[in-house]
């Protein structure tokens, strides 16, 4: 039986009834941003990659019309379904960032469950943590490709405003591309495999500290077991539920903070109350993983990264600060922020 995926609850849903209709889902869940506009995607771009046992295939999704656009490079989870942790999946989010002015570029890693290759004879499987880091590098190293790939992209892309954006395993993913310490699958040998062309990072329900990593999930993944964050130096925002804690991976409930508290600034923190593992559904729409369903959470999440990315990659824009302010002011405050 397959392991859950690091980080993940992996619990099974609670029993739903059919609710009454209600008032519709809001778009930014009470977070100021700008309008949106029409989005074209287009998949599958596909890049060579020597030594890789399949081409590294991805979708982009932008908005239809602007130019020097920045660029979100997005990492999907190891979750547990066969097309959600791919280029496939996480369109609750990626939709909305492509409708509000990032293009966004969605790899698939070795470790998504369509490519069956999470038993593969390799040092780096199950989760494939250092190939993760390199496919989001090559992607970067090709953005000529990728550009002349989709049809209308050349010459749109802002490559001084690149972020890059991971959840659960793609947070560690993340993490790594922001300095924070990782292993050489092979022999346990350090490895440094930042890269300083990605200005911004967001972190959703990232891993925690390698030391507190429990025995059986480190044998499982022991490139979980290098993770730390005293290197981490890339500004960076840290996502976290509150109800987010299984005692599979790690005995501390505040583990998935570590991202944040164990980091040098600057850095912010987003909690989010009642949250767990898929913060409310960012993995898909409707998906199967998703133990704490909230449309409304998953509109104020996405705006809120927004408005963070917004502030961090154009110094001056208050996106930022007007996303934390409208958050406080809420009657009912979707989560809390801390900054350093």
């Amino acid at each position: 039986m397959s392991q859950p995926g690091p980080g993940s609850n992996h619990a099974p849903p609670a029993a739903r009834t059919s609710p009454e209709s209600g008032p519709p889902f809001s778009e930014a869940g009470g977070i100021p941003v700008d309008a949106a506009t029409p989005v074209t995607t287009f998949s599958p771009v596909v890049l060579e990659v020597p030594g890789r046992p399949v081409d590294l295939r991805m979708k982009v999704s932008a908005p239809a019309t602007g130019d020097n656009l920045p660029v979100i490079l997005f990492s999907h989870g190891h979750g547990p379904s066969n097309f959600v942790s791919s280029l496939h999946g996480y369109g609750p989010v990626v939709d909305f960032w492509a409708a509000h002015g990032f293009v966004v570029i969605q790899p698939t890693h070795l470790d998504a469950m369509m490519l069956g290759l999470r038993e593969a004879d390799d040092p780096d499987a199950p989760a494939y943590a250092r190939s993760r880091v390199e496919d989001m590098r090559h992607v970067l190293d090709h953005l000529d490709q990728v550009e002349a790939a989709v049809p209308g992209l050349a010459g749109r892309l802002d490559r001084s405003r690149i972020a890059a954006v991971g959840h659960s395993m793609g947070g560690h993913t993340v993490g790594v591309l922001a300095g924070q310490s990782t292993a050489d699958p092979a022999d346990g040998s350090d490895l440094d495999l930042s890269d300083d062309r990605v200005k911004a990072a967001v972190l959703l329900a990232a891993p925690g500290h390698g030391e507190d990593l429990a025995p059986a999930v480190a044998e499982h993944y022991p490139a979980l077991k290098a993770t730390a964050f005293h290197g981490m130096t890339t500004p960076a925002l840290v996502v976290v539920g509150d109800k987010d804690w299984n005692a599979h991976f790690s005995q501390r409930r505040d583990w998935h903070c570590d991202a944040y508290s164990r980091s040098p600034g600057p850095k912010s923190l987003l909690t989010l109350f009642g949250a767990e593992h898929g913060l409310g559904g960012i993995s898909s729409y409707d998906a199967k993983e998703t133990t704490d369903e909230n449309p409304e959470r998953v509109a104020a999440l996405r705006a809120l990264v927004w408005a963070y990315l917004r502030s961090a990659l154009y110094p001056g824009d208050r996106a930022w600060a007007d996303a934390t302010a409208a958050l406080a002011a809420m009657a009912t405050p979707v989560g809390a922020v801390e900054s350093k």
